[in-house]
């Protein structure tokens, strides 16, 4: 039997709330699904002042190479001046993060800031993985 793996971005979306872009993942970000993801956050992140909300609250996984995908952007985003806030209320989460030494790197919060909870402008883009 042979198995063949398909690359796949995590499903999200992204809007554009008063020059912050909020991107909604859903699913699994893992070694199959970053390089995809990577390539459309260093696209988020090539402006100058990034306003970046990344909102983990539907994803059910997250490896190694999902934090690295974060850590990148984080990077991207502070070299720009810009702002990267996540959102989680996964305590499991903020746990991996305490383990990969990150915890106090990120900017985070359980729930969407006021503001950026609302849909104005509707999304930009809908991808599916």
């Amino acid at each position: 039997m042979v198995e063949t793996l398909v690359m796949s971005a995590p499903r999200h979306t992204e809007r554009a709330v008063d020059g912050t872009t909020v991107v909604e993942l859903r699913g699994e970000i893992d070694i199959l699904t970053a390089p995809s993801l990577g390539a459309r956050l260093d696209d988020l992140t090539a402006v100058a002042l990034p306003g970046l909300v990344v909102d983990l609250r539907a994803v059910s996984f997250i490896d190694c190479a999902g934090l690295g995908v974060l850590c990148r952007a984080r990077n991207r985003v502070m070299e720009r001046h810009g702002r990267l806030r996540l959102i989680t209320d996964s305590n499991q989460f903020r746990r991996i993060l305490r383990g990969a030494g990150l915890d106090g790197v990120f900017e985070i919060y359980d729930h969407l800031p006021e503001g950026l909870a609302a849909v104005p402008g509707g999304v930009l883009t809908a991808a599916a993985g």
